[in-house]
């Protein structure tokens, strides 16, 4: 995240994430009620599953640089790192009432802790981590310098360190993580060789682990529970990718400086991935089994292969069109680059 921490430089990520993925949330519960034959807390379920992007699979999206002050790939890979966990209260509330329907027994205590506290938590512990994993870094390197090797291993740790102190005091570790990653930026603005030299080994460590998750995918995907799900699976994929998230991103960003091209395309890049795995084994993990299990398990499979094969298709042209727009970016759009 290559922009100083002033809220008016975030504007596009705030309303993708303030705007977005609650329409997101809600047009999927509404799709899986009225459409599906899903209870409200099942269908509010589903649409947190689905509501995190994941632009790391269409690497054409995403920022390849901190010198990349492009407003897309900013947006995208932006809103791809805070609604990984800003989707998790969702997760929670959807959780809650399939375990119980009468959701005034557990609305309040599901504000203060899962929604307040977690967050808050999250975004002292990242600060916090980052923070002490830097003055750590330069004590020791006032004593001995270590290998190149191991000097990139800092930001692993630092990744590692974060989530699993977070998660202890029961925060949301994936904000935690991400505001680490911003906050470390800064404390390491004066040696950028070393923060490019880290961000080159986590993207390779990312790219790895994200093709080991999709051939796990690969390997869970079975011919009949595919074949009984394909209508559903392909219902909610074709509204979310050519209707919910174009409309939403349109709506969110009623009266931005956005332009045209850019707009366009954030509607259309609203990639699902590995998040949506991670929030569905969390989920089958915790009260979702049985044949509701399964549905909402073969529809989160089919749309995330849909979207790995359709999204990584068009990714290149589509881009290669956007750097032939972006000339014609407005005034506006640029100053909040």
């Amino acid at each position: 995240m290559n922009r100083p921490l002033q809220l008016w430089r975030y504007e596009t990520t705030a309303r993708l994430i303030g705007f977005l993925m609650p329409i997101t949330i809600s047009a999927i519960a509404l799709l899986g009620h009225w459409l599906l034959g899903l209870s409200w807390g099942a269908g509010i379920l589903l649409g947190a599953i689905l509501s995190p992007t994941d632009p790391v699979l269409a690497s054409e999206v995403q920022l390849d640089s901190p010198e990349d002050r492009d407003e897309l790939r900013f947006s995208l890979t932006s809103e791809g790192g805070v609604n990984d966990s800003a989707a998790f209260p969702f997760v929670y509330f959807g959780l809650y009432s399939l375990e119980d329907p009468n959701w005034q027994t557990w609305f309040r205590s599901w504000v203060l802790i899962d929604l307040v506290w977690a967050i808050a938590a999250a975004l002292v512990m990242g600060v916090a981590v980052a923070k002490g994993i830097v003055w750590l870094d330069r004590r020791l390197q006032g004593l001995r310098n270590p290998e190149e090797v191991l000097e990139n291993f800092i930001a692993l740790s630092a990744i590692l360190l974060t989530y699993g102190l977070t998660e202890v005091i029961n925060g949301y570790g994936f904000l935690a993580v991400f505001v680490a990653g911003v906050a470390m930026r800064r404390f390491y603005q004066v040696e950028a060789e070393k923060r490019c030299d880290q961000l080159r080994f986590t993207e390779q460590v990312e790219k790895l682990l994200e093709v080991g998750i999709i051939l796990l995918l690969g390997t869970l995907l079975l011919l009949q529970p595919l074949q009984t799900f394909a209508g559903q699976g392909l219902l909610v994929a074709g509204l979310l990718f050519l209707v919910i998230r174009p409309v939403g991103v349109w709506l969110s960003l009623w009266g931005s400086p956005i332009s045209f091209p850019t707009n366009r395309l954030l509607g259309w890049f609203g990639i699902r991935g590995v998040s949506s795995i991670y929030y569905l084994s969390y989920a089958l993990a915790h009260g979702l089994r049985d044949r509701l299990g399964e549905q909402i398990a073969w529809i989160t499979y089919i749309v995330v292969v849909l979207s790995i094969i359709i999204h990584g298709i068009s990714a290149t042209p589509l881009m290669n069109w956007y750097e032939r727009r972006r000339p014609g970016l407005s005034d506006r759009e640029k100053t909040t680059i």
